[in-house]
């Protein structure tokens, strides 16, 4: 798919010189018989006007609607003008803005009232398509297109065109459009320029598509439906910014890869009414990590000493939708959790310029305390031979934490690992498999029992929205540092960034026996600047 590519050799097309009809794009069709194709098409028509500029006016249509054939105008563009030397601006603005408009709102609305999105500044988007070649804009637009087509053939076009989205459309193209191979530095760059309040509405409108897409395919029945997915599906980038290393990611949990569950198999179309509805509430949920470490730079004599801290780990859950009224849904707390986390940061593979690796956390050594009690009985009298018993009783108390938290090693790469536990028997919870099975109190099921009401009470280990943040306080240890050759300085490394989540879900208020784990991983490259600062 070339879309953007077409759109830029719109002005100087020949096609122009041989008529001024306008010019078609079909982006994907399909026979449903011999007399009927069904297409979306996007048309591009050149007003030629001698009191005004030459300008160019886009639309989409859905062509061959049931049940007579007849074509339908599903949208029209703003006109660009030719004349501007960025005639195309006003397309991508407008499609973006609409894509804000439509955009879920998250499992919760806004606690500012003000946060509304209410202007779209052009001048970063200016900015990057001057930056950057058609080429490299092309993966980009082409996701920016498709999420503003979904809300086309979702809420104005027929119901047939849905399916042709999803069947001959968004399927064909999902890893071309979603490889970070193919776009990820424009995509970096875009998102950093457009701010967060934007890159959320992106990201959570491009959420909700892959959720419907996915319980398409669960809900579908055939060869089909026994095709593998996708891996790591959503967005993710890394930056390097003003002392800190941001990895981003946002991803359906749905698309997450699945450690262990009772529900494999169970599709859709296999459930109780009550099972699939909790299901169907699940499947529209979606992860939003923000990986945060900071990091500093001091030279000294014979090396150079890099430092590193966590400063912030947050991981978010938002069920997407829009219930803006703010109804309290039945599945409304039935959310995933966080049950591991791991980060890691460290030099490239391969590099032979780290002399050593200094961590700056200890393994746990939890203190026990133990109480014996020991307890004499005796009873004297007419008795032939006296009685005397002896009883012992041993209590230990130890003081557990939800989530225990460590650093390690892998060569010179460092690795922070949060794993939830049950602050009774200790057990992880992430790795937790089977219902019912025994463990040193009873049972996983009492232990899953004390996990419900897990977003309310003063004890919870979740914050009361569902997620988790971990910030660079005492409990995640001090700084780590690694010590560099002196012969690096001045120049500006690649070092690795990665994270890996899972999320389990076991039922919070519902009765249900199910429970899932899934988990997913990113990981990138971000610089470090080895430049001492001029005084």
């Amino acid at each position: 798919m070339d879309i953007w590519l077409w759109i830029c050799d719109l002005p100087n097309s020949l096609e122009w010189d041989e008529s001024n009809s306008p010019l078609i794009y079909e982006l994907t069709s399909s026979n449903h018989n011999i007399k009927t194709q069904s297409s979306i098409q996007l048309k591009v028509e050149r007003t030629l006007d001698i009191n005004t500029d030459t300008s160019l006016t886009f639309s989409l249509s859905a062509q061959g609607c049931h049940p007579y054939g007849a074509n339908k105008t599903l949208w029209v563009s703003d006109a660009c003008p030719l004349s501007s030397d960025k005639p195309f601006l006003p397309l991508v603005l407008q499609l973006i803005r609409e894509i804000i408009d439509h955009s879920p709102i998250g499992s919760h609305s806004s606690t500012c009232p003000r946060s509304q999105l209410k202007q779209l500044k052009p001048d970063p988007i200016a900015w990057i398509l001057e930056t950057h070649t058609p080429e490299s804009f092309s993966g980009i637009f082409n996701v920016i297109f498709l999420t503003r087509l979904f809300w086309l053939c979702a809420c104005d076009a027929p119901t047939e065109f849905g399916s042709l989205y999803f069947d001959s459309l968004l399927a064909p193209h999902l890893e071309q459009l979603l490889s970070r191979d193919n776009h990820l530095l424009v995509l970096r760059k875009f998102l950093l320029a457009v701010g967060v309040d934007v890159e959320l509405c992106i990201a959570r409108s491009v959420g909700y598509i892959l959720a419907k897409w996915l319980i398409l395919r669960e809900m579908r029945v055939g060869l089909q439906s026994l095709m593998p997915s996708p891996s790591n599906l959503g967005i993710s980038y890394a930056a390097e910014t003003h002392g800190l290393w941001v990895l981003k990611g946002y991803t359906p949990v749905q698309s997450m890869k699945s450690t262990s569950s009772n529900g494999r198999g169970d599709g859709f179309p296999f459930l109780e009414a009550k099972e699939a509805a909790l299901r169907y509430a699940l499947a529209h949920q979606q992860l939003e990590a923000v990986i945060q470490l900071g990091y500093s730079v001091g030279f000294h004599d014979g090396y150079i000493q890099v430092s590193a801290h966590v400063d912030n780990l947050r991981f978010h859950v938002v069920q997407l939708g829009f219930n803006k009224n703010g109804d309290v849904m039945e599945y409304d707390k039935e959310i995933y959790f966080p049950s591991r986390v791991q980060v890691w940061i460290g030099p490239e593979s391969g590099s032979n310029y780290v002399v050593s690796l200094s961590l700056g956390r200890s393994s746990s050594n939890i203190e026990k305390h133990v109480e014996i009690q020991r307890v004499v009985k005796g009873r004297l009298g007419k008795l032939m031979s006296p009685k005397i018993k002896a009883m012992t009783k041993t209590t230990t108390r130890m003081k557990m934490k939800n989530w225990r938290r460590d650093q390690d090693a892998e060569g010179n790469l460092v690795i922070y690992d949060a794993i939830l536990c049950d602050n009774i028997t200790g057990l992880e919870v992430y790795a937790m498999k089977g219902h019912g099975s025994r463990s040193s109190d009873g049972g996983l099921d009492k232990i899953r029992d004390g996990f419900r009401k897990r977003y309310a009470g003063a004890d919870r280990p979740f914050m009361k929205s569902g997620g988790v943040v971990f910030a660079g306080d005492r409990e995640q240890g001090e700084d780590v540092k690694w010590r560099l050759n002196k012969e690096m300085e001045g120049s500006v490394l690649r070092w690795r960034i990665g994270g890996k989540v899972w999320m389990s879900y076991w039922p919070n208020n519902v009765e249900s026996s199910y429970y899932d784990t899934r988990c997913i991983e990113w990981c990138d490259e971000v610089d470090l600047p080895l430049i001492p600062s001029s005084k």
